[in-house]
């Protein structure tokens, strides 16, 4: 598991200009808690935070005093466009406990149901699970090219690391192929008309052009 590194530094509680003043600074403020302890309020590179989200779930927080601990990343918030960081939660942890975080379920391969007229729909994209810190996986990969239409893919189908445990429901549907609305199969075959009856005028212009030369005077 990667443990990657952010900058922060130490900050007091704030209003909302005072988080403001922070984000020019190219700071995101940021709250530590857990293990029974009292919150401490950070603030943290946005640029280091913005590098490792996505591929790392536990960092090493580097202080400008010099001290560096090790924190799960919680909870991240983003403004209302959900764009631009506004603030991140970062936890107290110890290597031996085991904590619970969501991991990107990614499905591989082509469903047999796509080629009978169905859509592959996934219904859950993040996977919340429970696992020893040092061993939360990337992510959880399942291929999909045995689903035919109406098969659903069920949490209990996927295979997880030792260790790692689901905290969905097993029988919870992660991805389902299902035929195709009519209303989504339709405007294709209405385009297609369109562009047979565009072709018409087409065709019937040309041969009056031909049939043009061969005419008398009067």
């Amino acid at each position: 598991m990667e443990i990657a590194r952010i900058r922060g530094e130490a900050r007091q509680p704030g209003n909302r200009h005072a988080n403001e003043r922070l984000r020019r600074r190219g700071l995101i403020p940021a709250v530590i808690y857990g293990h029974g302890q009292a919150p401490e309020t950070v603030a943290v590179s946005q640029h280091d935070l913005e590098l490792v989200l996505g591929r790392a779930h536990v960092v090493q927080l580097d202080m400008a005093d010099g001290a560096g601990k090790q924190y799960l990343i919680k909870d991240v918030q983003y403004d209302h466009l959900q764009k631009d960081l506004v603030h991140v939660d970062l936890m107290r942890v110890d290597v031996h406990e085991r904590v619970e975080v969501k991991v990107p379920v990614s499905l591989k391969g082509e469903a047999k149901g796509i080629h009978e007229g169905g859509e592959l729909v996934q219904l859950i994209t993040d996977l919340e699970v429970e696992c020893p810190l040092l061993s939360i996986p990337e992510g959880i990969t399942h291929n999909v090219k045995d689903l035919g239409i109406d098969d659903n893919l069920y949490v209990r189908d996927l295979t997880l690391p030792p260790d790692v445990k689901a905290l969905h429901e097993p029988d919870e549907i992660v991805a389902v192929v299902r035929m195709k609305k009519a209303e989504e199969v339709a405007p294709a075959a209405a385009a297609e008309g369109a562009e047979a009856t565009a072709a018409e005028p087409e065709v019937i212009k040309r041969a009056k052009e031909e049939e043009a030369p061969g005419e008398e005077k009067k």
